[in-house]
Formats: structure tokens, C-alpha cells, sequence
């Protein structure tokens, strides 16, 4: 039987900016430790929801006013750019329980929380945090610099009950990524020139095998042209979501 594909009708995140949970698409993943709730605020931005706990995942201010948002318990930042480390919807959203974790390069901008470097493990509010390399093997500046360089930036793994599921923040189709083992949920940016084609992105699926797959970050990226890759491959299920 052929993977269920979803693709969802969208408009652009950028244009507007929602002002309540329920203006975004959530989907349920069952857990052996009850539902995970992933909440889709758009381009790199997303929210979990897991026993009481809120995790925002670089929260971007031009995509949500997060005064109105759930506060955090947990906030993971990938990397420095202003469209993934935004001080003002991490202030919005956070109290002084909130525990920010973050990637080497936005040690300067955080002075406080969880620096992790790529390769660390750690546990958080009872949850296994991995950190995986996040860097481009291709896409450079007119410069010859490449947009996002080795050791500092992170993806995430983080482990829900049995279910883990991996963040890979602004990445190519790496090696250390194409080397990970029983991902049940994957998020892989597709946003060009500074991430994957839907090409990479399919290379590097085919080679871990998650069991979702969810294209985000994709910009202008048509992804259709990513469904039209993935539609023989019967045990990764790829969904599209308002994530440009």
C-alpha cells in the first residue's frame, strides 16, 4: 500500500502575522506516553505540546504574536539567524521557569539556558535531547563562504515516550544525518539556495527512513516536486504542511 500523502492548500506565513494557537494546523502523533501535539507556525517555526509541557522551536515574531501563544517550558534554538533566534518572540513567550537550549553560534545573543554542541545528549524536563550537526555541503554566498558552517548550528532529536523525532534546523543532506537511526517524525528544510533541494531532501530520507516526513522551511520551493520524488517509496509517509 502507498504512504497516505497529504498536501494541504497554503499561503504565505510571511504575509501575516496569526494572533491564536487554532489559526494553525496541528497534527496528533500517539506516543507510548500519551499524544504528541505539533502545532505548524510556519517557514522554521514549530510548537510541541507533550504532557503539560509547551516547546517552541525557534519562534520567529513575524509568524505569531507570542504574547497570545502558550508560554514555554522548553524553547530550542537551532542557530543564529534572526529568522531562528528572534530575542523578542523568545522574551514573549518565556517566563523565568522557561529553559532555553540552544546551538553554539547563539551563545553571544543567550547568556542563559543550555548550550549544546553537535554530538551532545542531554536530558530536559525528562526528555533525551541529541544534538546533530546542522551545516551546508553545497550552497555558498556570492563569497564562496557557505550559508550555514559546520559546528554551529544544531538539529534535535528529542524523544517523546517511544516516538523520536528529529528537527533538523538549517542543513544539507549530511552525512551524520543520513546515519540516523529509527526516526519516527523528521522535519528536513528545503528552502533554496540556503538548505536542501526536494532532490536532498529525498536523497537523505531514503537513507534514514523516518516514518513522517514533513518537508518545512521550503519557501518557494514547490513541493509537489518532493511528492513526485517520494510517491514509490511505501514506508515513509510525507506530509505537507503550512511550513514556506
Amino acid at each position: 500500500m502507498r504512504p497516505i500523502l497529504f498536501f494541504l492548500l497554503f499561503s504565505s506565513a510571511l504575509g501575516s502575522t496569526a494572533t491564536d494557537a487554532h489559526a494553525f494546523e496541528t497534527d496528533r502523533i500517539p506516543t507510548s506516553d500519551g499524544d504528541l501535539t505539533i502545532t505548524f507556525i510556519g517557514h522554521g517555526t514549530l510548537m510541541f505540546t507533550f504532557h503539560n509541557n509547551v516547546i517552541h522551536v525557534d519562534p520567529y515574531g513575524k509568524l505569531a504574536d507570542y504574547s497570545k501563544l502558550p508560554k514555554a517550558d522548553l524553547i530550542l534554538i537551532t542557530h543564529a539567524h534572526r529568522d531562528h533566534l528572534d530575542p523578542e518572540a523568545i522574551a514573549a513567550v518565556s517566563t523565568e521557569k522557561t529553559i532555553q537550549v540552544y546551538s553554539r553560534d547563539c551563545a553571544d545573543a543567550l547568556s542563559k539556558g543550555i548550550l549544546m554542541e553537535n554530538g551532545d545528549v542531554k536530558t530536559v524536563l525528562g526528555l533525551t535531547l541529541q544534538a546533530v550537526p546542522a551545516y551546508n555541503l553545497v550552497h555558498k554566498r556570492p563569497s564562496g563562504e557557505i550559508f550555514h558552517p559546520k559546528g554551529k548550528g544544531n538539529g534535535y532529536i528529542i524523544t517523546f515516550g517511544d516516538k523520536r523525532v528529529y528537527v533538523a534546523g538549517d542543513t544539507e543532506n549530511t552525512r551524520e544525518m543520513k546515519a540516523l537511526k529509527d526516526i519516527d517524525v523528521a522535519f528536513l528544510p528545503m528552502n533554496l539556495p540556503y538548505t536542501m533541494t526536494p532532490e536532498m531532501v529525498a536523497d537523505a530520507a531514503l537513507a534514514f527512513r523516518p516514518k513522517i516526513l514533513y518537508p518545512y522551511h521550503f519557501s518557494d520551493t514547490n513541493p509537489h516536486r518532493l511528492l513526485d520524488l517520494m510517491k514509490d517509496t511505501r514506508d515513509i509517509d510525507v506530509r505537507i504542511r503550512k511550513m514556506q
